[in-house]
């Protein structure tokens, strides 16, 4: 198959799994405990992930590649032959490299639906998939409209920090994360009105007391 089917199987792909977001699938729950006009902090829970690394340039095309993989394990590529309910977001993070522009290293997840959270099934060899399994943590989110792409990414993240670095949270940022940002994405393609994204960054240890301390609400 030709690179550019693939490309445009992926995407396809990717449109119908997100098509029905709307819906009530599942997602990591969280709970807001700071919430301003730019952005919000939230504490999520322990949760489990599978996850897919991708070498790429380009957001997109490590999005589409992990995607793929991702897509072929919750249909059934895994050795329980388990099909899996799609969640929602989709999650992208960047791995720093020479600058934010020039980062060449993803990991793009899934969230498991509770059904799957304490057992994962094994993914198939091939399809270089590892389970994540997060702990509790503290996460600053800016909310986006549009599609996330390589042009509008950084300048997001960006964003993001300049709001932090006007905060009570503006030493929070985690500096012992392996991930620069990350994205999340909640809509399918074929929606172009009131879409949804969000840059996630994580926070520090000494945040992590600040958001157990009050909740704003939990989802």
């Amino acid at each position: 198959m030709g690179e550019s089917r693939l490309s445009l199987m992926v995407v396809f792909l990717f449109f119908v799994c997100l098509v029905g977001v709307s819906k009530a699938i599942e997602s990591p729950q969280y709970t807001a405990v700071h919430k301003e006009s730019e952005f919000e902090i939230r504490i999520y829970r322990d949760s489990a992930w599978m996850s897919a690394h991708a070498n790429e340039i380009s957001f997109e095309k490590a999005t589409k590649d992990g995607f793929h993989r991702l897509f072929q394990y919750i249909q059934g590529a895994n050795l329980n032959f388990s099909r899996i309910s799609m969640t929602a977001p989709v999650l992208t993070s960047i791995v720093p490299g020479a600058g934010p522009l020039h980062s060449s290293a993803y990991f793009v997840r899934l969230y498991l639906p509770v059904k799957f959270q304490s057992t994962p099934p094994l993914p198939l060899p091939e399809l270089n998939l590892k389970p994540d399994s997060w702990s509790s943590r503290c996460i600053a989110v800016r909310k986006f409209s549009g599609f996330a792409k390589d042009g509008n990414i950084v300048k997001q993240a960006e964003k993001l920090s300049i709001s932090l670095s006007r905060s009570p949270w503006a030493d929070s940022i985690s500096s012992r994360s392996e991930y620069a940002y990350s994205i999340a994405q909640y809509n399918s393609p074929f929606k172009l009105i009131g879409r949804v994204n969000e840059v996630w960054v994580e926070l520090n240890e000494s945040a992590l007391d600040g958001c157990k301390s009050s909740g704003v609400a939990t989802y």
